[in-house]
């Protein structure tokens, strides 16, 4: 049972058609006229006229740019991110295994072949971003892998993307933001190699390009706003709780933020502070969190741990925080998140920036059937087989009687030819199998 001490104004609404009209009208077009096409939309919408590939020299340049001190940084994240992704990639092994005498099968991964990865500009500069994409790129194989990201309109991608989707492995980068980017990548334009897979957050109409274009190539997820639940008891810091609340309502206007608690006392505090706490952050990002807390947020008092656990199951939040006694009890029981954070000595900050952990993640309740950008994404597990013809006997006998039970009787003929090579001495029963 759960009370709603404050309930969200507004909810998350799914792209309006103007949006999927858009989108599909920009893909249109570029599909069909090419590099022109897209170095419009970029003059239209970047407002960038200058190179559309990263050359050495620009990716040099940005290098010298940059500080020891942000490098020595880009580099501590990409190291964890990378560890991470390692580990990850060794959770999947290629196995054979004689499931009969004389009939071999097996598993083998293969990473795609060309990774597509787009870097948010805009409001923010995603350094980040390109660390999580990149290098899970590069850990899991693929041949060739395109970070892109949009160029401001004098200054071009800003040094610390560059330096960082160089770092972490990019062999290419396209300055070209929105639709036109992902196109870009996905029609294997300005040279590039046609993507696999595209991965990587973006506003509503890269998402929605993404989500038109899946099926002709793969992608990470279809990412709605950025979405944060906290857990937390009696026992749970309120400044902390507070805090980490606003962290993530700057993210957007419409990007939810949820506390759901056993406690009174910690949500009154919680309530209290926020507002406060918001009103001391810079113009655009406090502007942001007034929007999401006013209109998106959401407290929550349960009557039990276990009420609290089935609440944030409900809600699958991308980002997940315990703040609460026993963790241990947590992890166990809680199955709907994108990424967890327990304790308060950790936040979904570290896990944004430089953890190790991956900062793409499901949303809009996604979590109920997925996790978030990982090794995996870019790799295919794909099985094999082989046989002798004696081992092969009984697969083949039981393939005709199911296949003519289904009514495919090419299938059985398969199974059929063999049998009668192979064994040509031999009688089989090889009609339909009985179903009554």
């Amino acid at each position: 049972m759960r009370t709603y001490i404050k309930r969200a104004r507004r909810r998350i609404e799914a792209d309006c058609s103007d949006v999927q009209s858009a989108v599909a009208d920009i893909l249109a077009n570029i599909e069909q006229n090419g590099d022109a096409a897209a170095l419009a939309y970029a003059a239209k919408f970047d407002k960038f006229s200058g190179r559309t590939l990263v050359s050495d020299d620009e990716i040099e340049r940005a290098s010298r740019s940059l500080s020891q001190k942000l490098k020595d940084d880009i580099h501590f994240a990409h190291d964890n991110v990378r560890r991470f992704a390692e580990l990850q990639k060794a959770t999947v092994q290629d196995f054979e295994t004689e499931i009969l005498p004389g009939f071999v099968t097996g598993q083998k991964s293969i990473p795609v072949d060309c990774a597509g990865c787009y870097v948010p500009g805009g409001r923010y500069s995603h350094i980040s971003s390109a660390i999580m994409t990149v290098t899970t790129a590069k850990v899991a194989g693929c041949r060739n892998i395109t970070a892109c990201s949009p160029p401001h309109p004098t200054d071009g991608i800003p040094s610390a993307i560059i330096y960082a989707a160089h770092t972490c492995g990019a062999d290419q980068i396209l300055a070209m933001g929105g639709v036109q980017g992902i196109a870009a990548m996905t029609f294997g334009m300005f040279g590039l190699p046609k993507a696999n897979i595209l991965v990587g957050p973006g506003n509503q109409y890269v998402a929605e390009a993404k989500r038109q274009l899946f099926g002709r190539v793969g992608i990470d997820m279809i990412a709605g706003p950025t979405d944060s639940l906290i857990l937390a008891d009696e026992t749970a810091d309120p400044h902390l709780v507070a805090t980490d609340l606003v962290s993530q309502a700057e993210h957007g206007y419409n990007s939810p933020v949820w506390l759901v608690t056993n406690c009174r006392k910690l949500a009154e505090a919680v309530l209290a502070a926020v507002p406060k706490l918001i009103a001391t952050l810079p113009e655009l990002n406090r502007i942001n969190a007034e929007a999401a807390w006013h209109d998106y947020a959401e407290v929550m008092l349960c009557s039990t741990r276990e009420d609290m656990a089935a609440t944030s199951d409900e809600y699958a939040p991308e980002h997940l925080t315990v703040q609460a006694e026993d963790p241990d009890w947590w992890l166990s029981r809680l199955t709907s998140y994108g990424s967890l954070f327990l304790g308060e000595e950790t936040t979904v900050s570290y896990g944004d920036k430089a953890a190790g952990t991956n900062h793409v993640l499901p949303t809009s309740r996604a979590a109920q059937y997925t996790g978030g950008l990982s090794v995996h994404k870019y790799m295919k597990i794909v099985t094999w087989q082989r046989a002798s013809r004696e081992g092969a006997k009984a697969v083949a006998q039981t393939t005709a009687r199911l296949s003519r039970l289904e009514g495919m009787e090419g299938h059985a003929r398969a199974a059929d030819a063999r049998l009668a090579k192979y064994f040509p001495a031999e009688t089989f029963d090889l009609s339909a199998s009985d179903c009554t």
